[in-house]
């Protein structure tokens, strides 16, 4: 295997294991807004912006795996 291979793959392992918690998380962060607004239907103006934010953190983790993806790839 030559190092542009290695490379490769260590690029695809890194963001695909980086993924996988902010993937979990996203869906634990909707599910709990959903349920909690269906609960409380008054409540989902308040409910919603505090699930985007969640959201939004989330899904910065995921860019970093991204970004340590391409710096294992390309440096």
């Amino acid at each position: 295997m030559d190092l542009e291979s290695t490379k490769t793959l260590a690029m695809a392992v890194a963001v695909g294991f980086g993924m996988i918690g902010p993937g979990i998380g996203v869906g634990l962060v909707a599910a709990s807004a959903l349920d909690a607004i269906g609960r409380n239907p008054e409540a989902a103006n308040k409910i919603q912006p505090l699930m985007f934010t969640g959201i939004v953190f989330a899904e910065a983790l995921a860019i970093f795996a991204l970004v340590v993806g391409f710096i294992v790839k390309f440096v």
